[in-house]
């Protein structure tokens, strides 16, 4: 963990132009007779669909993936479990294909979409290049223009639900003024992006805040109200399947992904309807994408994803062989181990930069006040860690992969502190109940529960969106309990759970936090916008500018203010400086307290899948399981 992660303080954007280049990326040009799956060849072949060439950029502008082992076969089929829908992200990350991409080893961003790109003296001017000839998977041009329409008509204008990303307001250092960046047009395949102030780390910022930064404008330009009108809108909303055009219009320009109407430049395109049983992912016949010896990309011909009503079915139809490509939690890492021979499968652990690997958030800003006193009282925290038998925690949920240790960032990971690990770590339930009966937890139920100071009562709830912590939250309860601290979980689908974080309505949430490096993803630790459970509606207030939400104090308004300090920063040693002191804030709160140290993600894959690789950390600012580069991955016929 220490040799991937510990690179990722180099963060600065470079000054240079950085454009792909075959020497840096050890492969050579694609040949001229590139080479297609056999599905797509067969459609040449009947008219139905332009030659290679056609549907290709033009040959310096084709981006060349490396494999991981060697070069691979096509055909055959990722089959994967979901839960629907509301599991959009689980398709999402994998296939996603961003602007700017992380590298390996995360210490800096890549070129993806785009071809390559300048950066002026200060850090002010960025000048985009984009790939000719690269097309959408209906075959219409990528150009400048679906990044303008983008920022004019969807991003600046919220169309899709969403705030103007941080990513693009630069900030004077002097006076904490935020400015909006600028973005033009140069030409077909070229754009900029002005920042009144530097803004050293944009890059790397677009690539985890807005990693789109483009929509086919040909698709929205015919749905978006601005264009065709509400009572439009409205119409086409209803033929959607849809009553709120506010919901529509976030399905279609954030949600893209799992709707078969909408162009893609992903190497999957949907085919299916996601509400079915199944949803189909099938290869883009204009993947823009080749390996080294010019075959186009992707080499599995379709990704399958099959509803599951129970979460033991994710499980047990992995053993049965029914998945070829799933990932896991620690949990199941014995079960999945004693039978990789039988299920001809193995087991790839890829690192995480988790805090913790069962942990609690208490909402800062949650709505009752007894509550939210309580919860913002540094002594309840202390005490619901050290009343906790993290040993047990350890053996009974991560079969004894953790360690025993407070939620805190992994040593060898950007943001590490000496001691963390063992802050309010020791059991000491005689300590916990003191500092119970001197917050004035005194009173008690007739079922020897304690209650507020005024005789009400307290009760902590944790709303889950899926049963699979059971065991955790068990344990938890008996050990709270043990306290005096009644203690309820509900579980809930996950919208629903998501809808109620949004609500503020979650007062306690077992969410880990997992950030490679605060300075490039802040959203867990620097109240933004609505994300995290421990922060609330602090986040709500940052992104409506004060308009909704809760206002920040002491060391959450701190944090802020160091955030402002990191964004107007002119160098990474600046950026460091002031990461590392947020840092420092949330050693000091303890605002998310962890009972068992972070495990690794487990990836169950057929042995028949291959160029899956080892030495990668799975991190959602890396985009998780497509950190591996999946259009690469292949099936052995």
């Amino acid at each position: 963990m220490a040799l991937i992660i510990a690179g990722c303080s180099n963060n600065a954007a470079p000054k240079e132009v950085e454009k792909p280049k075959d020497e840096d990326k050890k492969v050579e040009t694609p040949k001229s007779d590139a080479k297609e799956a056999p599905m797509l060849e067969a459609l040449v072949k009947a008219g139905t669909l332009p030659a290679l060439e056609q549907r290709l950029p033009v040959q310096a502008d084709i981006m060349i993936e490396q494999v991981t082992d060697e070069i691979g076969t096509y055909g055959g089929d990722w089959k994967m479990p979901w839960t629907g829908p509301g599991d959009k992200w689980g398709i999402g990350m994998a296939t996603e294909e961003a602007l700017f991409r992380f590298t390996k080893e995360g210490d800096k961003v890549e070129p993806n979409v785009a071809k390559g790109y300048e950066v002026n003296e200060d850090s002010t001017v960025f000048t985009i290049h984009l790939r000719e000839g690269m097309k959408w998977s209906d075959g219409v041009p990528f150009t400048a223009d679906d990044v303008l329409f983008y920022w004019e008509h969807m991003l600046t204008k919220e169309t899709f639900g969403k705030k103007i990303y941080d990513a693009y307001y630069s900030v004077d250092p002097a006076t904490g003024d935020r400015a909006l960046a600028e973005v033009k047009k140069v030409n077909d395949y070229t754009f900029t992006v002005t920042h009144k102030y530097p803004s050293v780390q944009f890059l790397e910022r677009v690539a985890i805040d807005n990693k789109w930064f483009f929509a086919p404008a040909h698709f929205h330009k015919e749905i978006l109200p601005e264009l065709v009108g509400d009572a439009k809108t409205l119409e086409i909303t209803k033929q959607w399947g849809y009553e709120d055009p506010k919901v529509f219009l976030v399905e279609t320009g954030y949600y893209d992904w799992i709707h078969y109407q909408i162009p893609t430049l992903r190497a999957w395109v949907p085919k299916t309807d996601a509400n079915g049983d199944q949803f189909v992912m099938e290869r883009n016949p204009y993947f823009w994408k080749t390996d080294a010896d010019g075959k186009q990309l992707p080499y599995i011909d379709r990704i399958v994803a099959t509803k599951i009503q129970d979460p033991s079915q994710k499980l047990l139809g992995t053993l049965a062989g029914d998945f070829n490509l799933v990932t896991f939690e620690s949990r199941d890492f014995t079960v999945l181990k004693e039978n990789e021979k039988k299920g001809d499968f193995r087991v790839i652990p890829w690192t995480q930069p988790t805090w913790s690997s069962a942990a609690v958030q208490l909402n800062q800003t949650t709505p009752d006040p007894n509550l939210r006193k309580l919860f913002q009282d540094i002594r309840f925290r202390e005490a619901l860690s050290i009343g906790v038998d993290r040993v047990e925690i350890s053996e009974i949920v991560t079969n004894g992969l953790a360690e025993p240790i407070q939620a805190s960032v992994p040593e060898g990971v950007v943001g590490y502190q000496e001691g963390w690990a063992k802050q309010w770590a020791e059991f000491d339930p005689q300590r916990a109940n003191q500092i119970l009966d001197e917050l004035g937890l005194t009173k008690r139920d007739k079922d020897n529960f304690r209650l507020f100071p005024d005789g009400s009562d307290l009760t902590l709830e944790i709303v889950e969106g899926s049963p699979d912590n059971a065991a955790f939250l068990e344990l938890l309860k008996k050990y709270y309990e043990d306290l005096g601290i009644k203690l309820n979980t509900k579980v809930v689908d996950q919208g629903t759970q998501f809808d109620l974080k949004y609500a503020n309505k979650i007062a306690m949430h077992t969410e880990n936090i997992s950030v490679a490096n605060l300075a490039f993803r802040p959203d867990a630790l620097v109240p933004l916008r609505v994300i995290t459970p421990w922060f609330g509606h602090y986040g709500l207030y940052s992104s409506s500018g004060g308009k909704e939400g809760v206002k920040p104090e002491g060391d959450v308004a701190l944090i802020l203010e160091l955030w402002d300090k990191i964004k107007g920063s002119k160098s990474k040693e600046e950026i460091n400086q002031y990461s590392d002191e947020i840092m420092k804030l949330h050693m000091k709160n303890q605002w998310v307290i962890g009972y068992a140290g972070p495990t690794p993600m487990l990836i169950a894959a057929s042995n028949k899948i291959r160029n899956i690789p080892t030495d990668v950390v799975w991190a959602d600012e890396y985009r998780t399981l497509g950190h591996g580069h999946p259009s690469q991955y292949f099936i052995e016929q």
